[in-house]
């Protein structure tokens, strides 16, 4: 028995759930989401007690992974469109920054235009469900990093947005330059001595 697929979904009043065939919707302040769910499971919501149900339809190695992973994402759901997801990220760099201009966000992480044939700035879009907040532009002379907050209701979605950012410029271990999730602890290398260096 799955430890986490029989687990009940609570679901707020503000959020609304429907499941036609093996569709499941929901939707609620932040927004709405539609997911097909495997057809080894039965998803059911009860309106009185306001709780989603997952069930497996037989005992396959499949059907059981299936279980879990089901009432994970219809859980994850329920709390993206109700509460919303968030990943924040830290721009570390002598002059690297970031800003937004309409839906493109602009940074600035320490490539030559010529490199990159990209000027000195990546200009990447934000997706439609995503919302960006520049929440700190790095001054001349400050040493506090730059950082920006990737809000939206699904999780997959910001996730996968902050990790192609935070791609673009991978902390470096020696200096400690470039993009990093907040909070991530960076293992720093030591640089080689001068050779001869006594």
């Amino acid at each position: 028995m799955s430890r986490i697929g029989v687990k009940p979904i609570p679901v707020p009043t503000a959020v609304t759930v429907k499941v036609v065939g093996q569709d499941v919707t929901v939707s609620g302040p932040k927004g709405s989401s539609t997911w097909q769910f495997p057809s080894t499971a039965s998803v059911s919501f009860d309106e009185g007690s306001r709780r989603v149900q997952v069930t497996r339809k037989d005992e396959t190695k499949q059907s059981k992974a299936n279980h879990g992973l089901t009432r994970a994402l219809i859980a994850n759901m329920v709390l993206g469109v109700f509460a919303g997801f968030e990943k924040r990220l830290q721009i570390f760099g002598t002059g690297y920054n970031c800003k937004l201009v309409g839906r493109v966000l602009h940074l600035n992480i320490g490539f030559s235009g010529r490199r990159r044939g990209l000027g000195s700035q990546f200009e990447v879009p934000v997706p439609e469900a995503l919302e960006v907040v520049i929440e700190r532009e790095a001054a001349r002379g400050d040493n506090e990093p730059a950082q920006l907050l990737i809000k939206g209701y699904d999780k997959q979605q910001v996730g996968e947005f902050a990790a192609e950012i935070r791609a673009l410029r991978k902390t470096d271990p020696y200096k400690g330059k470039g993009i990093r999730y907040e909070g991530e602890v960076i293992r720093r290398k030591q640089g080689k001595a001068m050779a001869g260096s006594t």
